[in-house]
């Protein structure tokens, strides 16, 4: 059975696919990353679909490895007859999504074997599959594939499976392309195998050298960042949290979630490593993307969005599928978007304050937007909330979610006294951020064990508290700050990484059975948290640590087993691989840096 870091992901910034070390696609939403699956063998088997081009009777991949900064992955199979690369890439997408796997000799002789098992809808729906023009073309309901082949091969039908095989020596090559368009749409013009990879890699390679961080582990950085622009959906600069659904956070358990979607709570740490990293473009997409979705009247603010900024994620169960190693329910859609998390008011005032200090363009009405949800966030601070981790145990008073609504007074005041065009209940806001900041202290303050707490008048502990510093509510040498960084460290650790909160009060907190490993971005904001409280080597050596978890492709997921030494959860994971950047840049970002 494959493990989450068999997993390499390829992707046209509006979809993706996740390719196995066997060399099969196991998953592969069409033509949207939420849309239904057409690839689904990730969360069942082989009958809900997938696609596989490997040496016939060959398992493993010898080696595999992306293109120096590019999404275009490169797989090899050394056999007894010679050595076979499978080259694989989704092209910059113009009408229709297409997969390009092209098939090269590098060696000897070697017979390969293509296994295409297309079943639409998360795996449930056999496709009718004729020949036309050359091509083998599935279709079901509304959607449509078109297979072909240059040059073209022997193809069969099989098991309900579209079959090759044929033999290339050294030098020769075959390409696959795979097509999806709208059933009652025709076909979309083809397009060249070739072109498109020489396109892809240049394209890429162009991206990634717009990068201005040039410190230590430069290529775990650039990694991050494609990886981040893989999970853009480029028509309208969303970022989804993961390209998955319901892969386990606890292995046969039902914490199973889809991440398929745009999440407020990372928007200032995205913003900031985009702009950071030397990403403009994509920073400006992200931040007006971020307007349209939380346009509208402040009480509707969701905690998440789809790609567009839809607000209805209906969630929903898919019971014909068994699960990634058996993890039940395979769930699509998510049901805490219906949550309400104070949080996420400071998120999108922080990351609009940072939009404006950094000098993004300046949008119509985002001051006036700001100030509407600064009265409404005035009326609703002192309820209790799910909080930064979507909690299913019922509301409580998060530490967190009342930290960032400082946050939001906090900017909001600042935005004032630095801008005297701009207009404000100045001296409300200033009332609302010391009130708050009080009450914090107060009620979220354990002063027997000088930390502070998970939620008011609570013993349990929240890795969220390591962000008090970083967004200025208290100094990094606050003793409560340095007491609260020991405390965490020692309750919520596990093997020198962390938990999101305390292990105890799991279940009570988030209203589910079973447990939870370590969460990666946790770990790289002690990182962070160390650095800044002048503990550089021990946040140096735990970075470095953090890396050594990445998949031999330097994918991360969304939590990491230090017992099974695995990685959990959705992946490839935008949290993680934001938390990777922001403590690269924290850590070495003044060693080699371009100015940009």
């Amino acid at each position: 059975m494959h493990r989450i870091e068999d997993y390499a992901l390829i992707g046209d910034e509006q979809t993706a696919a996740l390719v196995g070390t066997d060399g099969s696609i196991d998953w592969l939403c069409l033509p949207r990353f939420d849309s239904a699956a057409c690839f689904a063998r990730l969360l069942g088997d082989e009958d809900n679909g997938h696609w596989r081009i490997a040496p016939a009777g060959a398992e493993r991949c010898t080696r595999r490895a992306y293109r120096q900064d590019t999404l275009v992955l490169d797989t090899e199979w050394e056999t007894d007859g010679g050595t076979v690369r499978v080259t694989d890439l989704m092209p910059q997408r113009h009408r229709a999504p297409d997969v390009v796997r092209i098939v090269q000799g590098v060696s000897g002789e070697v017979t390969v074997r293509s296994t295409l098992k297309l079943r639409f809808d998360y795996g449930s729906v056999v496709p009718w599959v004729r020949r036309a023009d050359g091509h083998r073309v599935a279709v079901a309901g509304p959607d449509s594939v078109w297979l072909r082949s240059e040059p073209e091969v022997r193809t069969w039908g099989e098991d309900l499976s579209t079959v090759s095989e044929f033999t290339v020596k050294e030098g020769e090559r075959v390409a696959f392309v795979l097509t999806w368009h709208p059933s009652h749409e025709p076909r979309p013009p083809l397009v060249d195998p070739y072109t498109s990879l020489r396109h892809s890699v240049a394209d890429w390679q162009a991206w990634a050298s717009h990068c201005r961080y040039h410190g230590p582990h430069r290529d775990m950085v650039v990694r991050s960042l494609i990886t981040l622009k893989a999970l853009t959906y480029a028509p309208t600069g969303g970022i989804v949290a993961a390209a998955t659904t319901s892969l386990p956070e606890d292995p046969g358990g039902v914490r199973n979630w889809d991440y398929r979607f745009c999440w407020l709570r990372d928007s200032t740490l995205t913003l900031n490593v985009l702009l950071a990293a030397g990403y403009q473009q994509e920073a400006e997409a992200w931040r007006n993307w971020l307007l349209r979705a939380v346009a509208g009247d402040p009480a509707d603010l969701q905690i998440m969005y789809g790609l567009a900024g839809e607000r209805r994620l209906p969630e929903f169960e898919l019971p014909w599928l068994s699960g990634f190693g058996g993890a039940t329910p395979v769930r699509v859609g998510n049901e805490a978007v219906n949550q309400l998390q104070l949080d996420v008011y400071g998120e999108v005032m922080d990351s609009l304050d940072l939009a404006r200090r950094s000098g993004l363009s300046a949008q119509p009405d985002v001051w006036a937007l700001q100030t509407v949800l600064m009265d409404f966030l005035r009326t609703v601070w002192r309820q209790p909330d799910e909080g930064l981790w979507e909690v299913r145990g019922g509301r409580r008073h998060f530490v967190h979610s009342k930290v960032m609504v400082w946050v939001a007074a906090d900017r909001a005041v600042r935005a004032l006294e630095d801008d005297p065009e701009l207009h404000g209940d100045l001296d409300g806001w200033r009332e609302l951020r010391d009130e708050v900041h009080r009450e914090v202290c107060e009620k979220g303050f354990d002063p027997e064990r000088n930390t502070f707490t998970q939620s008011y008048g609570s013993r349990e502990l929240d890795a969220a508290l390591l962000l008090i510093p970083r967004v200025g509510f208290l100094p990094p040498d606050d003793p409560r700050v340095l007491g609260t960084i020991e405390a965490v460290r020692a309750e919520l650790g596990r093997d020198g990484l962390l938990r999101r909160y305390t292990p105890a009060a799991t279940t009570a907190v988030d209203g589910l059975p079973g447990d939870e490993a370590t969460f990666l971005v946790c770990s790289f904001w002690l990182a962070d948290a160390l650095h800044m409280t002048g503990r550089t080597r021990e946040a140096r050596e735990l970075f470095e640590r953090l890396l050594g978890l990445a998949n031999d492709v330097g994918l991360l997921s969304e939590e990491y087993d230090t017992v099974g030494r695995r990685q959990l959860g959705n992946v490839p994971q935008a949290f993680s691989h934001i938390g990777l950047v922001n403590t690269a840049l924290a850590l070495f970002g003044g060693e080699g840096e371009e100015a940009g």
